[in-house]
């Protein structure tokens, strides 16, 4: 049997560029390379890509700054090697221009079958308010929110809004952004101000919505139209919130509990509650969900779906289905043929 001809896609022009080369050089150590033939096109901080010869030239980088000598950002060369060089394309990018469709479009244009959420389920999941807007109406309950868009905004009719529909304290999320970077959370007026500014450097439309005591949970889901569900994960975050530090920098401090200590009853309505969001975005081949379980009236609420979510070995997806019973090699193996078979109309 021929090798399969892939093609790993990472960096990016995203808050998420380093995490998105760790997660490229855990792809790599781990996947079978008596099944694929691998190529590494890496994007840099400026948007500019590279065809790397090896991954030896990759083993010491954690950021790609203008690593081509081409000043066009996707040469022409690069489009070509892709088209005629490549079986399919995993990209292993997080955070705009990878994980909001723009990418996803490309390789449509292309004709090459890629790994994960196609064009559509990847912008909306992309957006945290357009996606609330589309759990809500398929009858998922979600934390009460309002949006805020940077052009038509004042701190005080905020402030009035969130008094009024939300009640402090409350969350500040940039609505296209992920791995928690730029959110804040604000207890009083002067928290707020804080948080706009703040969230307004990442996006220009916010995502403010009431914090709840809870806890945090996490499934993997894994599929395209008959979507398979994980076990059901717990974050014990080091910090107040499970924010960039946390996830990435704590030094190992915050806690993944796997399976997570709840009911059964919880995990049948959670897992109930993930496919029915993942079938309502349109999402196909991988998606971590995540939900709050309130503590104080039992109550699961969907937070978000991510498209693209942490994949090295270590993360919560991966360490999700291995719980489950797929390893890392075989779920990265997995996730290809449902790429491929996805693009040839295979269930």
């Amino acid at each position: 049997m021929s090798k399969i001809n892939l093609c790993l896609v990472f960096g990016g022009q995203s808050g998420e560029h380093e995490i998105s080369i760790m997660t490229a050089k855990s792809v790599f150590r781990a996947i079978d390379k008596e099944k694929y033939n691998l190529s590494f096109i890496g994007i840099s901080t400026e948007g500019r890509w590279c065809k790397f010869d090896s991954f030896d030239e990759l083993k010491e980088v954690t950021k790609l700054e203008n690593p081509c000598e081409s000043n066009a950002k996707i040469d022409g060369r690069i489009i070509d090697f892709i088209q005629k060089e490549v079986d399919v394309v995993f990209p292993l990018l997080h955070g705009p221009f990878g994980e909001d469709g723009t990418i996803q479009g490309l390789f449509e244009m292309m004709g090459k079958p890629y790994v994960g959420c196609g064009v559509m389920s990847s912008s909306l999941c992309m957006d945290k308010v357009q996606a609330k807007k589309v759990f809500e109406y398929a009858g998922i309950k979600t934390t009460p929110f309002i949006e805020v868009h940077k052009y038509s905004y004042d701190n005080d009719s905020v402030d009035k809004l969130v008094r009024e529909k939300l009640e402090y304290p409350v969350f500040i999320k940039p609505a296209n952004m992920g791995s928690s970077i730029g959110i804040t959370k604000a207890n009083n007026y002067s928290d707020l101000e804080k948080g706009l500014e703040e969230g307004f450097k990442f996006d220009c439309k916010l995502l403010i919505e009431k914090a709840i005591n809870c806890r945090e949970v996490e499934c993997g889901v894994l599929g395209n139209y008959d979507p398979r569900v994980s076990t059901i994960g717990e974050i014990l975050p080091s910090n107040e919130f499970y924010d960039y530090k946390a996830k990435y920098f704590d030094g190992g401090k915050s806690g993944l509990v796997i399976p997570a200590q709840i009911t059964e009853e919880q995990v049948s309505l959670i897992k109930e509650s993930a496919i029915k969001a993942f079938m309502a975005a349109g999402c196909t081949g991988i998606s971590r969900i995540d939900f709050f379980i309130d503590k104080d009236n039992g109550d699961i609420l969907l937070n978000e779906i991510n498209t693209m979510p942490g994949f090295t070995e270590f993360s919560m997806y991966p360490q999700l289905w291995k719980n489950s019973g797929i390893p890392y090699s075989q779920l990265i193996d997995e996730l290809i043929q449902f790429g491929i078979g996805k693009f040839n109309g295979v269930k």
